[in-house]
């Protein structure tokens, strides 16, 4: 009976140096068994939350595949709505490109249409015909009926716009083409024979005095930035019934070439200043 009696207090003894032998009192002992115990749940908790959400994951392609077999019976591929949305994707940033591309050219053009704009001040006009900015000037105030020869007054419009336009690097830099246009009466022999021949002469009058130098009287712009062309009464811009609209069809213009990069529609972007001036 004594040696049983002794075995447990020599047991509770050594287990007792062991639990505290380690530098833990019963309190934090506890607590360490306590947190083991919280780690052991929240383990087994997303264990079981990640076996469910496997569980799920393996339905909804089970679900996937059911729908696109049905889908299929219907006549309706999967994979070829995907490649349609991509495609779809690809024409929307392509449009997105193209909608920014036009707001730089619109920003370009209004800058150009702004820099033309004090040429109006002469009594011209700038307008954009044919996807290209031309700066009007009436043929009656720059030359006699049936004549080549620039007036007085006109030499003094053609020298004032080349002021304006070597004045600015950016219009100087430019190429700009000199257009000759009549009105639809025929023009009866003469030394130009036809309204061809007048309104190519008149282009060609008005292109020398603004490509010839300062020094002998001229605009002083350079020849190899401009060129000149004569349509004759092909091009009306108003009505040829009336002695009005024939007056406005007597014109040279200055037409700005565009360049690459504007090979859009400006007549669009023209409306669109237009409607903003208003």
């Amino acid at each position: 009976m004594r040696g049983s009696t002794k075995l447990p207090v020599v047991f509770f003894f050594a287990t007792s140096i062991n639990l505290f032998g380690c530098g833990y009192s019963q309190d934090e002992w506890d607590q360490k068994v306590r947190a083991t115990e919280e780690l052991r749940s929240q383990l087994a908790g997303e264990k079981g939350a990640r076996e469910k959400a496997e569980a799920d994951y393996a339905d909804a392609l089970e679900e996937i595949e059911v729908l696109r077999a049905r889908l299929s019976e219907r006549g309706v591929d999967l994979d070829s709505l995907s490649a349609s949305l991509e495609s779809k994707q690809k024409a929307l940033a392509e449009y997105e490109e193209r909608v920014a591309q036009l707001d730089r050219i619109r920003a370009k053009f209004e800058k150009l249409r702004q820099k033309l704009e004090k040429l109006t001040s002469l009594g011209l006009k700038v307008d954009v015909r044919d996807n290209r900015i031309v700066i009007q000037l009436p043929g009656d105030v720059l030359f006699d009926s049936g004549s080549d020869k620039l007036k007085e007054v006109g030499e003094e419009i053609v020298l004032q716009v080349a002021q304006a336009i070597i004045a600015d690097a950016e219009l100087n830099a430019r190429e700009f083409q000199v257009a000759g246009h009549t009105d639809n009466r025929d023009l009866q022999g003469g030394y130009f024979r036809d309204n061809w021949g007048l309104s190519s002469m008149r282009a060609r009058s008005v292109l020398v005095l603004l490509t010839t130098p300062t020094s002998q009287g001229g605009g002083g712009l350079s020849p190899t930035h401009w060129s000149s062309a004569g349509y004759g009464s092909t091009d009306p811009i108003a009505d040829n019934s009336t002695e009005t609209g024939r007056r406005r069809n007597r014109r040279v213009e200055l037409v700005v070439q565009p360049d690459v990069s504007e090979m859009l529609d400006l007549n669009s972007l023209a409306s669109d200043a237009e409607e903003q001036d208003q």
